[in-house]
């Protein structure tokens, strides 16, 4: 295998008519080779050069998942400036503000993004003829990618805004280097199909279209999640691996004409990540994927996706755990001076970390004095080492001096055979401080009542963990990253309660 400097080029190039991407973007599916695909990186490569930009220069891209996407990410990174994938879900007030921050001199974009662009910036359509078309902009030809120096930052990833305005995560690229080399490890990934429909300006997507470029696999693109879409891909191209976050299967397995009609036999792996995984939701993909190995994943845009892995004595996974502490990575649980807790915030410490937030001095940068990354995500650890995701500590709230974490309440109420989906989200109370509301989604066919949720959470878990109303649901409401939007639920609870009492 060739040695990897840049994270834009990671190619073997010995194999070069193997699809690097089947792309399902369009009406038509595209088949790129590695050789196709590697042609379109170097031309956007060159291109940049011959038109001036410089090293260290952004370059945005604002555009649902493609392969001249892929094509951009990774010329831009050769030619040694620095992309930007934008999230296209943001209003776009807080598009401009995200390329603004970034200090972009260049941007691509769909078609469909057209008008959320920043009107005085040089923009390359993709999809378009013409001059200002993505074809027009490529100069063909071959690229030396450059060699970067220790710590020069490869891309910048923005994160979701959640809690404030989005911050820039600046990543080198020998820290991403050493994901994908550390994933590759004592593993032949050659023969995956891996299908991908998160967006690739999420670290999910990003780092495992990288994974299976090093790998020389294939990836079968989706411009974006639907669950029809989602099943016939699986079924039609023989996928075998599939990464997702949990609200997007558990949608899918609700589809049921789509799992009726698609062939889901050929997934041997399915990595779930960034939300907690439900007893409920397993049993269902058990029964939809027969042959898929399950493992419930974790990482961070600021930290990386190799956080955990397998237990060093063989001890198989337990379903809803995260996995045992990765062997190349240092991990703690700190609970105030305890750092070394079985219940706490997760710090850790290994060589994919950012190295910082962009254009933020006045952000303290989230590491401890002796280098761990603060995640701000609670973990719990059992007698075998292996760790379970309890919540965010922001999500947490105190219902009568008694500490709530959502996702503990949600997995109790999922545990009722009628529950498909719950989110738990806090409301004001002049008493308790905050009390917990729940929203559920019910299963298909059942008859479901508030009375009965209620009752079967005062007899699963504390009193105080009770939702104090219940309100159903079709479905839940997503975020930009395919999470379950917490602070849509948020502003429907206070509306929905606020109705509710007399007055």
């Amino acid at each position: 295998m060739h040695a990897m400097t840049n994270l834009g080029d990671l190619f073997d190039r010995e194999k070069p008519d193997k699809p690097a991407i089947i792309d399902l973007s369009g009406d038509t599916p595209r088949t790129y080779s590695y050789q196709e695909l590697d042609a379109m990186a170097n031309g956007v490569a060159r291109s940049l050069v011959a038109k001036g930009y410089r090293r260290g220069d952004r370059v945005a891209i604002l555009s649902a998942n493609n392969a001249e996407y892929v094509a951009v990410l990774y010329g831009t990174m050769r030619a040694g400036l620095i992309p930007v994938p934008v999230n296209f879900k943001f209003p776009r007030a807080l598009i401009h503000y995200v390329i603004e921050d970034s200090g972009a001199r260049l941007i691509f974009h769909d078609a469909a993004r057209r008008e959320d662009c920043p009107p005085d910036m040089p923009a390359v359509a993709f999809g378009t003829a013409g001059p200002q078309g993505f074809d027009a902009f490529l100069y063909p030809g071959p690229f030396a990618a450059i060699v970067p120096q220790q710590g020069e930052t490869a891309v910048f990833l923005y994160t979701s805004g959640s809690t404030g305005k989005p911050k820039g995560v600046m990543l080198s690229h020998q820290s991403h280097l050493w994901v994908v080399a550390s994933r590759l490890a004592g593993q032949e990934l050659e023969r995956h199909r891996y299908l991908i429909a998160a967006p690739l300006y999420h670290m999910n997507a990003l780092a495992l279209t990288q994974l299976s470029s090093a790998a020389h696999a294939t990836v079968v693109l989706l411009s974006q999640f639907t669950t029809g879409s989602y099943a016939d891909a699986i079924g039609q191209y023989q996928c075998t691996w599939l990464t997702a976050v949990p609200p997007m299967i558990a949608m899918m397995l609700r589809d049921t004409e789509a799992i009726a009609r698609a062939d889901l036999s050929s997934v041997e792996f399915l990595r779930m990540g960034s939300a907690p995984v439900s007893p409920s939701l397993i049993a269902g993909i058990h029964a939809a994927m027969p042959n898929a190995k399950i493992s419930n994943a974790y990482g961070t845009t600021e930290g990386g996706p190799l956080v955990f892995g397998p237990h060093p004595a063989g001890i198989p996974q337990p379903t809803l755990s995260v996995g045992y502490k990765h062997p190349l990575v240092d991990l703690r649980l700190v609970d105030g001076d305890n750092r070394d807790a079985d219940r706490g915030q997760l710090e850790m410490r290994c060589p994919s970390l950012m190295t910082g937030y962009h254009n933020r001095p006045d952000l303290k940068p989230p590491f401890t004095d002796d280098g761990f990354y603060k995640t701000g995500d609670v973990f719990t650890r059992d007698e075998n080492g292996f760790h379970y995701f309890v919540g965010r500590v922001d999500d947490m709230f105190v219902c009568g001096g008694e500490n709530i974490y959502p996702s503990d309440v949600e997995k109790m109420l999922e545990r009722h055979p009628d529950v498909a989906q719950a989110c738990v989200v806090p409301i004001d109370d002049e008493i308790k401080g905050q009390k917990p509301v729940a929203f559920v989604v019910p299963r298909e066919g059942a008859a479901l009542t508030e009375d009965a949720v209620k009752a079967f959470a005062l007899a699963n878990a504390a009193a105080y963990q009770h939702p104090r109303f219940v309100w159903f649901l079709p479905r839940l409401p997503l975020a930009t990253t395919n999470k379950i939007d917490r602070n849509a639920l948020i502003e429907i609870a206070k509306t929905r309660a606020g109705a509710a009492l007399p007055g």
